[in-house]
């Protein structure tokens, strides 16, 4: 009797996988609309008939109640499984890979699960050791719980250049350089969106994996290639730009300076300045340099360049007072301090801090600027000779 009423829904969960993110709505099998109000109708229909049959309907109503139950496991399951959760996944793309490796009954488990633990918000990409048939609670706890993750981190730290980032992780991963420089030969197949190499100010921007590879700590999966490394890496470069905003606020408070152009001066920055309080200050005083047409040579004039060049043509880099005049200022080479204009591209990979401060630099006519302390702090000069007078406390202080 009531086992051939329609409910409106199959006993098996339709389609688990990637079905419950918010918002999604699930479909009537047949037709397009319609199908809440079959299942709402079925369901008074179900509870007037238990009503009807009388006490002994309780069986009946149990059953009927499980249709409309999160399907769950209970416990904390059995036997090993190892899951990764990828750079930038939300709680649903867990829940996926959750699902997809048998731990949890339904994706819905886990985001239920997920959001009545206030500290969901603290699991981290990486592997994790989980068991299968866990409840969404016991999954939850489980992957807040240190122990459960494989930690096997790299950590890439900021201002590195590409080719040091390429012999820390062969160091570290046993991958041979050289298939890193293979993977790094074409950015746009690593996941760096075409749109980043536009440029402002006409000229051609260098297309270099170069200043995408995002310094942070990074959990590498077993059987991990030299590709899938380094796609991580833009992947989450893509994922704090985009968190930052950093295109959009470029475009509309620099006048005109492309995104590329912001990732070169937060390069620059990240490079020259000794401390993070001047990351900002430093990136106003390359776009003053480089834009604003008050400094003679409309150049950079950054010593760091002459250094990326070096580095890149396998010499030694060296501090700025041992350089020759003709490192100083060779025209064969395209970093060339006193190059009119912005340089080809990034002359490292940077940080959060200093894509901030190339985003949204502090105002100011600065030109100048020199480290006075120990702690890397500088200061900043509007006309050569207050720059001259600041030079001459840094001596004082025997900074320089």
């Amino acid at each position: 009797m009531i086992d051939d009423l329609d409910l409106g829904f199959d006993e098996q969960e339709q389609g688990e996988k990637g079905r419950h993110r918010r918002g999604y709505v699930r479909k009537r099998k047949n037709g397009s609309g319609g199908g809440r109000g079959k299942t709402v109708l079925a369901l008074l229909l179900a509870l007037v008939l238990l009503g009807g049959i009388g006490g002994g309907a309780f069986y009946g109503f149990d059953r009927i109640q499980s249709y409309f139950v999160t399907p769950d496991y209970e416990g904390s399951g059995t036997g090993e499984v190892t899951v990764e959760i990828k750079q930038g996944a939300l709680i649903a793309d867990m829940a996926v890979a959750l699902y997809d490796a048998g731990v949890v009954k339904s994706t819905k488990a886990f985001i239920e699960a997920a959001e009545e633990n206030s500290r969901s918000t603290n699991i981290q990409p990486g592997l994790y050791k989980l068991r299968k048939q866990m409840s969404g609670v016991s999954a939850v706890t489980a992957m807040l719980d240190p122990k459960n993750r494989v930690v096997n981190g790299i950590t890439v730290p900021e201002g590195r250049t590409a080719k040091k980032v390429y012999e820390l992780l062969s160091e570290k991963t046993k991958i041979p350089v050289k298939e890193f420089e293979a993977a790094a030969k074409d950015p746009i197949a690593l996941g760096v969106p075409d749109w980043w190499f536009n440029r402002g100010d006409g000229k051609k921007a260098a297309k270099s994996v170069e200043g995408f590879l995002y310094p942070d700590t990074y959990e590498i999966p077993p059987k991990a290639t030299a590709e899938s490394i380094l796609k991580l890496m833009v992947e989450n470069f893509v994922a704090v730009t985009g968190e930052l905003q950093f295109a959009d606020k470029v475009q509309k408070g620099l006048g005109g300076v492309s995104p590329y152009e912001a990732l070169i001066v937060a390069s620059l920055a990240q490079a020259e300045a000794g401390n993070k309080d001047d990351l900002g200050k430093v990136s106003r005083v390359a776009y003053n340099r480089v834009y604003k047409g008050n400094f003679p040579c409309g150049c950079l004039e950054m010593d760091v360049t002459v250094n990326y060049y070096l580095e890149l043509t396998g010499q030694r880099t060296k501090a700025s007072k041992d350089m020759t005049a003709a490192e100083l200022d060779n025209p064969k080479n395209p970093y060339n301090r006193k190059l009119r204009g912005m340089v080809p591209g990034p002359i490292n990979n940077p940080g959060k801090d200093a894509l901030a401060g190339a985003m949204n630099p502090p105002k100011g006519n600065w030109l100048f600027f020199v480290a006075i302390d120990d702690e890397g702090h500088s200061a900043f000069a509007e006309t050569y000779a207050e720059h001259q007078r600041n030079e001459a406390k840094a001596r004082e202080a025997g900074i320089i």
